[in-house]
């Protein structure tokens, strides 16, 4: 039988106060969607639950100075119907569509997907294309870790034990950027063979790429920019050339593995598809958003 008990903080200091007292003992929960079956499976085994489900000051989504900034208790569903992200980030609003099902994505939080750490995740290589940043609470004080450097390893994340997730934070695209992101799937909702995620920055007198960040999911064990990639196309003319080189650059970048989904070959096939579609259209984003500025030529 699993036994644990159920804690439930008042607020954020005293969650932090918990963790700091249980430390490896405890988890939080505000989904559970990952952290529940993980539990159910004895998978992981805690005498501690704290339910932060109750702290309201955490479910927020606002665009402050430039930057969105998602509260740790803000739903899959809640960003995907946001007025702020359909405005602010539409591909982020876009791809949560991609996250399970309604139901899933009605209880599922963005902070618990991205702490789970999975190597499938599709949310994680878009906010790493995007720049996010995870904000992290204790009682020792907090700190600001860029996703990139969050996620360390398979299900895996840099979180010390009594530290806490309370936002992240997106920086609105620069100017005359746009971002893209794809996943080969078997079915919509399935995890994927391969996906990318990209963006995209372009001299607004011509095609040329001044700054690029693509990046790699499903392919390795955490998402990763295919930085090989992104050094060949920046000071380049967008073309069909140069995509079918990057493609191939980013291909040989993965570290992908054979299981039922397909061969190590195939997959590198799927990046070079996935690498060419998010490209083109972070591009086609970039240019759209260039002539509405005045820059049409």
């Amino acid at each position: 039988m699993i036994r644990f008990e159920l804690l439930e903080p008042r607020d954020l200091s005293e969650a932090c106060f918990l963790l700091a007292q249980y430390r490896e003992k405890a988890r939080i929960l505000a989904g559970g969607q990952s952290l529940l079956p993980l539990i159910k499976h004895k998978k992981l085994m805690i005498d501690h639950l704290i339910n932060i489900k109750g702290l309201a000051d955490l479910e927020y989504i606002v665009f402050q100075d430039g930057h969105i900034k998602i509260g740790a208790l803000v739903t899959n569903r809640a960003i995907e119907l946001s007025p702020v992200i359909k405005e602010k980030c539409s591909m982020l609003a876009e791809l949560e569509r991609f996250v399970g099902d309604i139901q899933t994505r009605n209880w599922g939080t963005l902070v618990g997907n991205l702490c789970a750490a999975s190597p499938t995740s599709d949310l994680a290589p878009a906010l790493i294309a995007l720049r996010a940043q995870v904000k992290v609470r204790s009682v020792r004080g907090g700190r600001e870790i860029p996703l990139e450097e969050f996620l360390n390893d398979y299900l895996k994340t840099v979180l010390d034990p009594d530290e806490i997730v309370t936002e992240i934070d997106v920086p609105e695209l620069p100017p005359n950027s746009g971002a893209a992101y794809h996943k080969e799937r078997v079915r919509m909702t399935d995890s994927p063979i391969a996906s990318v995620a990209a963006m995209i920055s372009l001299d607004p007198n011509s095609d040329m790429v001044t700054s690029a960040r693509i990046v790699l999911q499903a392919v390795g064990p955490i998402p990763f920019r295919a930085k090989e990639g992104e050094k060949r196309i920046i000071g380049e003319k967008f073309g069909e050339k140069i995509l079918d080189e990057v493609a191939s650059i980013t291909a040989v970048e993965a570290n992908p593995i054979s299981d039922i989904y397909g061969s190590l070959e195939y997959k590198r096939e799927m990046v070079k598809v996935a690498t060419k579609m998010v490209i083109t259209g972070a591009v086609k984003q970039a240019k759209s958003i260039s002539s509405k500025r005045g820059f049409s030529k």
